[in-house]
């Protein structure tokens, strides 16, 4: 442990070589063209051949198309080394062993079940994304080292009390102060769990903390009917998004995971502020929480909505490719309506909208953007359909047909193979033969 702790505690700026790309003749938005990255941003996107721009590397991307990389905007990075946790458990019981797990956990589980998150991303196309988890440093510096762009949290939970407040206003305060050394592209987010696991004072402080720093605000809110009804019975029938309002943590820099049991007034409170929900569909799934996220109208209630995997101890996975073909699917079976959720939204909701919530220039292949990028190969039988090259997509393929990936102008992964994965997963194997989560 002595050379690891070394390496996460010696902080220093990363700095990646970075070469000029051109990626000729791949589909982009429909249409076949050249996509020349200038450093880390989407410097031209011109019709094939005709522009002349000089590229240290040139790669031939006939029968490839491209997308921009995934904004997972919900997970637990770390949790990649608890799948299979609690299973065929109802949310609160799983809750309680997760924490009891997470009371052993130390900064080598979070760097290695990082480093997996983010093989996983990589290979699934994610280029950033939301992280909510422990070791927040070490977590941060574990995703950078893979190419990928984290925001990382300082999470607030205290469970009620509140006679370490000051320790955590501390160490929030000085992760705040290193992030103000990262480059422009990578953010500090401030957060804390929920309203039942943090107390008000440190809920009120931590969106005061947000707001007066400019940072996004990253909670759970509203994910079980439970929640709704313990909070309504602990404050005079209010429910959480009442709640949180009377405090004054809502606001347009309020990124609320879950957001599944709402009452039309929560959706009006929530649109009001302009709150950015997140939908989990797998984890909301797989722990029974509910189906009937409210999608359609919390669009027309002003709020922007967004997708994310939460984490691997309940979704299982941190695909984004799985996880916008189920939303979409559920939104038009219990709804009955087949022309809610379609195509084009579902994938503004797993791109540009978290990039947007984020304040990050991504999301979009448009000139001027960072540069993440999506190569799909489209030769294979996902893709014979006469169908819309988003319906085969999203629909047939699986995240396979992602041949390569690119993040902040650079390969982090080609042809399906990403540097350092034999290390990774031989080191992760170690900590949990140390660790022996169950």
């Amino acid at each position: 442990m002595g050379k690891f702790k070394e390496k996460c505690y010696l902080w220093e700026i990363y700095i990646r070589i970075m070469h000029d790309i051109l990626l000729k003749n791949i589909t982009c938005n429909g249409l076949q063209k050249d996509i020349f990255i200038d450093g880390d941003r989407i410097g031209i996107i011109a019709d094939t051949g005709t522009r002349k721009e000089e590229a240290v590397e040139t790669v031939d991307c006939t029968g490839r198309a491209a997308m921009p990389g995934f904004v997972n905007m919900h997970t637990h990075a770390a949790m990649s080394l608890m799948r299979g946790v609690g299973e065929d458990t109802a949310f609160h019981q799983w809750l309680a062993n997760v924490w009891e797990i997470e009371e052993n956990l130390d900064e080598e589980f979070i760097y290695w079940g990082t480093k997996v998150a983010c093989l996983e991303m990589i290979k699934t196309g994610t280029t950033t994304f939301n992280d909510h988890y422990w070791f927040p440093l070490v977590g941060h510096r574990a995703a950078v080292e893979m190419g990928v762009r984290p925001v990382s949290s300082y999470v607030v939970i205290n469970k009620m009390t509140d006679s370490e407040n000051e320790i955590e206003k501390a160490r929030c305060w000085k992760m705040y102060d290193i992030s103000r050394e990262w480059p422009e592209n990578l953010r500090f987010s401030m957060a804390f769990h929920a309203p039942y696991s943090v107390s008000e004072p440190m809920m009120i402080w931590a969106a005061e903390f947000a707001r007066a720093h400019g940072l996004p605000l990253h909670i759970h809110l509203s994910e079980t009917r439970k929640e709704v009804e313990d909070c309504m019975a602990a404050h005079g029938g209010m429910s959480p998004v009442e709640y949180l309002e009377s405090i004054g943590v809502l606001g347009p820099n309020l990124i609320a995971a879950h957001t599944l049991w709402l009452s039309d007034k929560d959706v009006e409170i929530l649109g009001r502020h302009k709150v950015t929900c997140v939908h989990n569909i797998n984890s909301n799934l797989k722990l029974s929480s509910g189906y009937h996220f409210l999608y359609k109208e919390l669009i027309e209630a002003g709020c922007k909505v967004c997708i994310g995997t939460d984490g691997c101890a309940s979704s299982n996975n941190l695909d984004m490719l799985e996880a916008m073909k189920t939303s979409a699917m559920m939104q038009k079976g219990w709804r009955f309506d087949p022309t809610v959720c379609p195509l084009n939204e579902i994938v503004e909701m797993a791109t540009v909208n978290g990039a947007v919530a984020l304040g990050l220039d991504t999301g979009l292949l448009q000139e001027g953007k960072l540069a993440d990028i999506q190569i799909i190969d489209t030769t294979g039988y996902n893709f014979l359909s006469p169908g819309s090259f988003l319906a085969n997509y999203v629909y047939s393929a699986h995240s396979d047909c992602i041949e390569s990936l690119i993040s902040n102008g650079k390969f982090v992964m080609r042809n399906r193979r990403v540097e350092g994965e034999d290390e990774i997963l031989r080191e992760a194997r170690k900590v949990l033969n140390r660790i022996r989560i169950k």
